[in-house]
């Protein structure tokens, strides 16, 4: 029984000096005497004290902090803390620590002489300011933070008296906060009022706080009261909690905030209030409703990982540094409202439940929404984007049967982007899907060609790159691999092959820096016969040429601009080689008056064509290089071989094409050919046409037009004898177009139309 008395003295949690210790073994040996003599053995005895030693130095028990009981501030331990400030993180601070300070009600007397002490150190002038500590302590009834403050004119007259020129710096940095936030209409704040009208009144004073205030782990179990204080050093309140009401409207923080990780158990306002330097939420929990609205944050702003339990308002506020709500969780409606967004917005992983509206918001940097999740309805509407603002949607969750997002219509969807396609089909055909419930087809169109284009560029890729599966040891080495690595990677892929990149890292020579180098360069498929790498070439081939003239079928514009062009140029070609035949022995060459009408009329339809091209093709100016190739290669080499041997044939002096006498009418000719028929009743009806009218240029343009669209005012058509074979060619290639851009046209009208693309896609 004494053994294991002893041994239970042993086993205790808290940690044991080395006298007792060894007196312990003297004990030990005392018992292990009386224990030979017992029926337990000696050898088990030694073997217990060695297992029991060993533990209790390798593996101490840690020992339990003794929990103090926690001290009542009285009035004389409060003035004996008072007169005794301690130095904490550079500041003066009255020393308030781990103590419970009645502020209630029944209290009043201790309570008044609270205030009553702490304003008058606090409020000393001097060059170093008084700070007040109140961490780990519990506050019973309200405290009444502003009445701590030096109560003070904001007007500069009043300002200059009191403080400090560092602190009359920090005052007057007001000024420039008002006026700029004054140019947006923000501010309806009465100090900010005051200071740029100048005026000393009893509304315009403030209560500034001149010392730090720590309140780190502080529980304050009635009401909090900020409001109108200027804090001119840090606020730490990280862990805090208000399990009242907190007001801290109207107040203006000049150096660090720091809540992370508080809790506000009941309603909390910041209304109005301005953050001159960083404000750190991080990790907070509003568990009731939180008001921001009007607020001015000057740097950065971090929410990150917090949690909104109830409605929060940002409405009209301003913020001027990156913002941070990363992996926040809003469990009811947020408000942003007619705010300013100076820099970059982090929303990756947050959580949006209910309600997010961002109306009449201006977004000067992008917004990142990466794997954000939006479980009812964000509303962008009336939202400003500047030229380089976009919304980052890759990985967003988002379900278009159960949530919308709301936006300017042609506008909301040109801002949506992915990086990268893979990870994101689904994410593009939701919101597609979105938009198309909503009937903006438009900007459904839009994520359909961002969608496309990415496509693309994955195609490009994957004709480029080098493919890890086939390429020879000699073209991995000089491709940036060592001869040790491309060895590695050879033999791998004799056992198997690359499924994609990454397994790259598999390999024991591979280091992450060779392969971020090279990631970009090539990939890991399975080998393509030339039959496959065909295939892939014309898919990039015909989706190029769908981005580049109609944007896949999502804009008639370009489409239109792309048509103008087409029949300006061929009007111009056919102008040429009917009217400029030659120029000796008899010269037949058009009259000045002809040329210059058709000059004149060629600019400006090619440069309407030309400002449909560039307000809305993604790339205008590979959208013109497409279209010089489609144009200009074969009817130029068609027009050099026509002049280069010349025309010796009948009815030189008569035009090669004809119009119907019969009819003068807008017609559409959906079955014409660029030629007449052979037989002589058409030619009756077939006139030439008349070289010596003013408007004779017209009639080129109106032939291009019917090649083109089978569309036109009289239907004209080349004659069907002493025709140069070139000249039909040229007719028969813009004919050949013209199959192809109706196909175009069609096809994208098909996409735009609101009541026809709806019956396409949601049938």
């Amino acid at each position: 029984m004494r053994l294991f008395c002893q041994f239970s003295y042993l086993q205790r949690w808290e940690f044991t000096p080395l006298w007792q210790i060894r007196n312990i073994v003297k004990q030990i040996n005392l018992l292990s005497a009386e224990l030979e003599k017992s029926i337990i053995s000696k050898f088990a005895v030694i073997w217990f004290i060695c297992i029991f030693v060993t533990v209790l130095f390798l593996f101490p028990v840690p020992t339990f902090a003794v929990q103090k009981e926690p001290i009542i501030l009285t009035w004389e331990l409060l003035q004996e803390r008072v007169k005794a400030p301690i130095s904490r993180d550079g500041n003066l601070t009255v020393d308030l620590r781990k103590m419970v300070i009645d502020l209630r009600p029944e209290n009043a007397v201790f309570r008044d002489n609270f205030y009553q002490l702490l304003r008058k150190e606090l409020q000393k002038t001097g060059a170093k300011a008084l700070g007040l500590d109140l961490s780990n302590s519990v506050i019973e009834g309200d405290f009444y933070g502003n009445n701590l403050g030096l109560r003070t004119p904001l007007y500069a007259q009043g300002i200059a008296q009191i403080f400090t020129p560092i602190e009359q710096e920090q005052l007057e940095g007001l000024r420039s906060v008002c006026l700029q936030s004054l140019s947006k209409a923000v501010p309806n704040s009465k100090d900010c009022k005051s200071l740029l009208n100048n005026q000393s009144n009893n509304s315009s004073s403030i209560s500034v706080f001149r010392g730090a205030l720590i309140m780190v782990e502080s529980r304050f179990n009635g009401e909090v009261k900020f409001s109108n204080t200027f804090f001119l050093q840090s606020v730490n309140a990280q862990g805090a909690n208000f399990l009242k009401s907190t007001n801290w409207d109207e107040s203006r923080f000049g150096r660090t905030v720091s809540l992370s990780g508080a809790i506000f158990h009941a309603p909390s306002s910041f209304q109005g209030s301005i953050f001159f330097d960083k404000a750190n939420f991080q990790e907070v929990k509003f568990l009731d409703s939180a008001d921001f609205q009007g607020d001015i944050f000057c740097n950065d702003a971090k929410f990150t990982k917090g949690k909104f339990q109830q409605v929060v308002k940002f409405n009209s506020s301003s913020w001027q540094g990156n913002v941070d709500f990363s992996s926040v969780i809003f469990n009811n409606q947020v408000n942003f409202n007619k705010v300013n967004f100076h820099k970059f917005l982090f929303m990756k992983d947050t959580i949006f439940k209910q309600v997010l509206i961002f109306r009449e918001s201006e977004f000067n940097q992008s917004v990142d929404l990466q794997s954000a999740s939006i479980l009812n309805q964000a509303d962008f509407s009336d939202v400003k984007f500047a030229d380089r603002a976009f919304l980052n949607v890759s990985g967003l969750v988002f379900n278009s049967n159960q949530a919308k997002i709301l936006g300017n219509v042609g506008e909301i969807g040109r801002k949506l982007i992915v990086p990268t396609l893979r990870g994101n089909q689904n994410i593009l055909r939701n919101l597609s899907q979105n938009f198309r419930l909503q009937q903006q087809v438009s900007d459904a169109n839009q994520l359909e060609y961002t969608k496309q284009r990415l496509r693309l560029i994955e195609l490009s890729h994957q004709l480029t790159a080098i493919n890890i599966n086939t390429a020879s040891i000699n073209r991995l080495i000089n491709l940036g691999f060592s001869a040790t690595q491309a060895v590695e990677i050879s033999k791998y892929r004799q056992i198997q092959y690359f499924r994609n990149i990454s397994e790259l890292l598999i390999l024991a020579d591979v280091d992450l820096e060779i392969y971020n180098q090279l990631s970009d360069r090539i990939i890991a498929t399975e080998p393509l016969v030339l039959s496959g790498w065909l295939v892939k070439s014309l898919n990039w081939l015909l989706l190029s040429l769908l981005l580049l003239l109609s944007g896949y079928g999502t804009n008639f514009w370009l489409v239109f601009g792309v048509g103008g062009v087409v029949i300006s140029c061929f009007g111009v070609f056919f102008w040429l080689v009917d009217r400029y035949r030659r120029l000796s022995p008899v010269a037949i060459i058009p009259r000045y008056y002809e040329t210059v009408c058709i000059l004149v009329s060629f600019t400006c339809l090619i440069s309407g064509s030309l400002l449909a091209i560039f307000r809305n093709s993604g790339s205008p100016w590979l959208t013109l290089l497409c279209l010089f190739f489609i144009i200009f290669p074969l009817p130029g080499i068609l027009l050099w071989q026509l002049y280069e041997q010349g025309r010796y044939h009948d009815l030189m002096d008569v035009s090669y094409f004809r119009e119907d006498g019969t009819l003068r009418q807008l017609r559409l000719l959906i079955g014409r050919l660029p030629v007449i028929p052979r037989n002589p009743s058409f030619r009756e009806r077939y006139m030439p046409l008349l070289w010596d009218r003013r408007w004779n240029w017209l009639n080129y343009y109106d032939f291009s037009l019917n090649n083109l669209v089978r569309l036109g005012f009289n239907d004209i058509r080349l004659r069907d004898e002493h025709l140069p074979g070139i000249i039909s060619t040229l007719a028969w290639y813009q004919w050949s177009l013209g199959i192809l851009y109706i196909i175009l046209a069609g096809w994208t009208l098909s996409r735009t139309i609101p009541g026809l693309n709806l019956l396409i896609y949601l049938k």
